[in-house]
């Protein structure tokens, strides 16, 4: 309390100053020193709350770099560790598959049979082959006859076993066509119709025509007939087997009995060739 009976302002400066220009002049300037040096203290603690809240985000931030490079760093390791684990696995599959010595694993039904199961036939559930018989095969040539003489005595040997005629008439068959034609299916230059027909030549002996060199005007048959090598055949097996004895005689004899040849001891040269061919399409036993 002041000594004239008033409170002291609380707010009021410890010293009094005179009220003049002067002393407020020093106020200010003291008063402005003080707010200067405030300033500079907080912000040189906002500086330092700045720096320490900086250092330690920083410190956050490198932790958790620290721990995502950790991170990447195991998953990579576990990544090769698979991958390595994973090549030896095929690796191994690898080297089983080219060893020699590998036992392939059992099957189920090989590891528990059917207590039921029997053994199978491999007769009976192995589908069986169909084998086609081969074919016949024509023989070669021989006794010194062509492709076309021998497809002629072939077709008399066919005709002759189907009239079921003995091999000995196919010989005499066959050596009586080698000295009429020669083996070839002949027609005609005087009659002209026997070569309308396939044939391999063309003779002049009358009216005579094909393998065995019938005449038509003779009642032997028709023309065209005549020039069909198996009905040729027909007909003069079917002349022989009318002959009494035939099978007994010389060849020459029996195939004179049928031609009435004016060389009859003609025939008989080709025995040889003509046993030959026969024995070349029919073999002996069949």
């Amino acid at each position: 309390m002041r000594d004239d009976g008033t409170l002291d302002d609380p707010y009021a400066p410890s010293s009094p100053t005179a009220d003049t220009e002067d002393g407020t002049s020093t106020e200010r300037t003291t008063a402005a020193s003080r707010l200067r040096a405030y300033a500079r203290d907080l912000t040189g603690r906002r500086r330092a709350q700045v720096a320490l809240a900086t250092g330690v985000v920083c410190c956050l931030g490198l932790t958790a770099v620290v721990q995502v490079r950790n991170e990447d760093a195991d998953a990579a390791t576990r990544g090769r560790s698979l991958s390595s684990a994973e090549l030896a696995q095929r690796a191994e599959q690898q080297r089983a598959s080219r060893s020699l010595d590998r036992t392939a694993a059992p099957s189920t039904a090989a590891a528990a049979p059917s207590a039921t199961a029997t053994p199978a036939d491999p007769d009976t559930t192995a589908p069986a082959r169909k084998v086609t018989p081969a074919r016949p095969t024509d023989p070669a040539p021989v006794a010194g006859l062509d492709e076309d003489q021998m497809e002629n005595a072939e077709a008399i040997v066919r005709a002759g076993r189907r009239m079921g005629v003995p091999r000995r008439g196919l010989v005499i068959a066959v050596a009586t066509a080698m000295q009429e034609s020669n083996l070839y299916n002949v027609a005609s230059g005087v009659l002209p119709e026997s070569q309308n027909y396939p044939h391999q030549g063309v003779g002049w002996d009358h009216d005579s025509v094909g393998l065995f060199q019938q005449r038509s005007s003779s009642g032997w048959g028709p023309v065209g007939r005549l020039m069909d090598p198996e009905f040729a055949t027909r007909q003069f097996l079917g002349a022989l087997e009318q002959v009494p004895g035939w099978e007994r005689m010389r060849l020459t004899d029996a195939a004179q009995a049928v031609q009435v040849s004016a060389y009859p001891e003609y025939y008989q040269q080709h025995e040889w060739r003509a046993t030959r061919v026969v024995d070349a399409i029919v073999p002996a036993g069949r």
